[in-house]
């Protein structure tokens, strides 16, 4: 038996082989990190069979790993297994989705919530059914608002206004050049990781009255971080008018899973429109319970947030000691800018190698060239010791790469 010949590749593997040549040789590469968190060492992970320090969580209040939503989830699953078996118009509603859409939409003070698989399909999904089904609706869109956003406008076809990043006022130049019977939705998101600062969103909602707008807040890194309840930004100013307020489960309610609350009939036509709600399997009810635990959890944890600025205003303290240079905001996402992409490279791979510190390196397409970074969150379980020492291990990194 003789071996089959090698064939050359096909023209468009040969593109494909090439762009990714590309990306490594400019250091965009971006390559997997397996991990295995350990529930009984907060912020600790084995990688290669090493335990090693993750300073990159987007689980803010350290709840996946909490004790009460790890026995909701083996608990549930016992109960219910692990898989709903369908979606959620096949036998994949159950009471627990039900339950917790309920209690999502009290959170917000608005008529109805639903849950996604993701908040990247909650966004897009809302979005690009809502966009596609207003007759002329324009839609006006931060400059820095999340990928998810951004392809579920595009995904509507509907016209588009891009305004420069929080700026009120051309934001507001925008909204007069339309007509004033011309449907208009301004999608603009409460807290921008990347940059760690924060919309103003009750300027915004007041253009939004004025030129009768409808508003689309993403309040995804607010959820439980923010607020008396954690129901993110608004609630912690006082603000009730966004039209649609998004969320997710998988940051600092420490599960996963997306969704969107508003209006009673928009809602529903979302949830009887949307290919990427109607099509997909359920998440399984072990998850959602796990989820209403955290959302107890996060609904009476003021002493978690109190704890998570106190963290957070911990490092940014030993960051300036050491001349590290970061952007200071009044929330607890940090990013330190380490400007290069093979720069910012190189500093992570050293603190992992000398000092068995995980941070991932923000570069280009997530930020603009030049402005490359680490995405520094500092969780309520980090202690002074453990803060003091990835600002000195990160100031000898930075002097060695």
């Amino acid at each position: 038996m003789t071996a089959s010949p090698v064939t050359a590749p096909q023209p468009a593997f040969v593109t494909f082989s090439e762009k990714l040549r590309l990306m490594k040789s400019n250091g965009l590469y971006r390559s997997y990190f397996p991990t295995a968190h350990m529930s009984t060492s907060p912020g600790q992970t084995l990688h290669e069979g090493e335990e090693i320090e993750v300073w990159c969580t987007n689980d803010y209040l350290g709840l996946s790993q909490h004790p009460e939503l790890i026995r909701a989830q083996i608990d549930s699953t016992a109960r219910h297994g692990t898989s709903m078996g369908g979606s959620r118009n096949i036998a994949g509603t159950s009471t627990t989705h039900a339950e917790l859409e309920e209690r999502l939409a009290r959170w917000h003070g608005k008529e109805r919530a639903l849950v996604f698989s993701s908040g990247y399909v909650a966004n897009f999904e809302s979005l690009s059914v809502l966009l596609s089904e207003i007759p002329g609706i324009v839609a006006f869109s931060d400059e820095n608002n999340h990928r998810s956003l951004i392809e579920g406008i595009r995904r509507s076809q509907c016209e588009k206004r891009i305004f420069p990043h929080n700026d009120v006022d051309a934001l507001e130049e925008q909204l007069a050049a339309c007509d004033p019977d011309q449907p208009k939705l301004i999608v603009f998101e409460s807290v921008y990781s990347m940059d760690a600062d924060m919309s103003p969103v009750s300027r915004i909602c007041d253009l939004a009255e004025r030129y009768n707008a409808l508003t689309y807040l993403d309040e995804t890194h607010a959820i439980g971080a923010m607020g008396p309840t954690g129901a993110g930004l608004c609630e912690a100013i006082g603000e009730t008018r966004p039209t649609f307020v998004q969320g997710v489960f998988g940051k600092a309610l420490g599960t996963v899973g997306g969704y969107v609350a508003g209006p009673d009939t928009a809602v529903d036509f979302i949830r009887s429109h949307a290919p990427g709600f109607i099509f997909t399997t359920s998440l399984p009810q072990a998850c959602m319970d796990a989820t209403l635990k955290a959302l107890e959890l996060v609904q009476d944890g003021e002493g978690l947030r109190r704890r998570l600025t106190d963290r957070s205003l911990r490092m940014k303290a030993a960051l300036r000691e050491r001349d590290i240079p970061f952007l200071d905001a009044a929330h607890h996402i940090i990013p330190v800018m380490i400007p290069g992409s093979e720069r910012v490279r190189r500093v992570t791979d050293l603190l992992l190698e000398k000092h068995r510190i995980y941070v991932q390196p923000i570069n280009f397409p997530s930020v603009p060239l030049g402005t490359e970074r680490l995405r520094v969150t500092v969780p309520p379980y980090r202690t002074d010791e453990q803060i003091d020492g990835f600002a000195q291990a990160l100031q000898e990194c930075l002097a060695n790469a």
